[in-house]
């Protein structure tokens, strides 16, 4: 009876001691997407890890292993997806504009962390412009600022200016948020823009 005691004790002892010695975790599961400038290339960690050390492995969200692509796509040993500079007319969609997740595996077992989606900005110039509106005098003209749709998602009119005089919020009747319509009274002026800098 007390050899069958001491030898449940001692399985119930080798499972606890298992579950201190060896874990898979996530550091940081909250990233979901990550934009970056073309011109800077992007660090993208593995949230994951475990002890023993995990074995760090990066997908696209359709199943497919990564692998090194040299000087475009590069996993470190720590597990970090690197993806380097690129000019505009190195763009891929495979790689630049894609969902991507990582596997954390040991003795534990394997977790994987939640989809991430990688989206590179090309840096390229780009011109805003208003479009011509027509008003007689006394009555309220409707301007739009014109951004190129590239950029739309990146850029946001802050203010406008006429000769580079920016119009005070007296001179505006009622503002309209929707698609950049700020409603002026007879006057017409350029955008000022915040670019932005990943």
């Amino acid at each position: 009876m007390w050899i069958l005691a001491i030898f449940f004790f001692q399985s119930i002892l080798n499972v606890f001691s298992e579950d201190l010695h060896s874990s898979l975790y996530f550091v940081n599961a909250s990233v979901q997407e990550v934009v970056f400038a073309s011109t800077t290339g992007t660090l993208v960690p593995c949230p994951a890890g475990g002890v023993p050390p995990a074995s760090l492995r990066w997908y696209f969200a359709t199943g497919e292993e990564i692998y090194d692509v040299p000087g475009i796509r590069h996993v470190h040993s720590n597990g970090t997806l690197q993806i380097f500079h690129f000019p505009p007319s190195s763009f891929s969609t495979r790689i630049h504009d894609n969902t991507y997740y990582c596997t954390a595996e040991n003795p534990s077992g394997k977790i994987r962390s939640q989809d991430v989606h990688i989206k590179a900005v090309l840096r390229e110039p780009y011109t805003v412009r208003v479009e011509d509106q027509k008003a007689m005098r006394g009555n309220v003209a409707v301007f739009k600022c014109i951004i190129p749709a590239s950029v739309e998602a990146y850029v946001s009119v802050v203010s406008w200016e006429k000769d580079t005089i920016s119009l005070v919020s007296a001179v505006i009747l009622q503002p309209v948020t929707s698609n950049h319509r700020p409603v002026l009274s007879g006057l017409s002026g350029w955008p000022t823009l915040e670019r932005f800098s990943p």
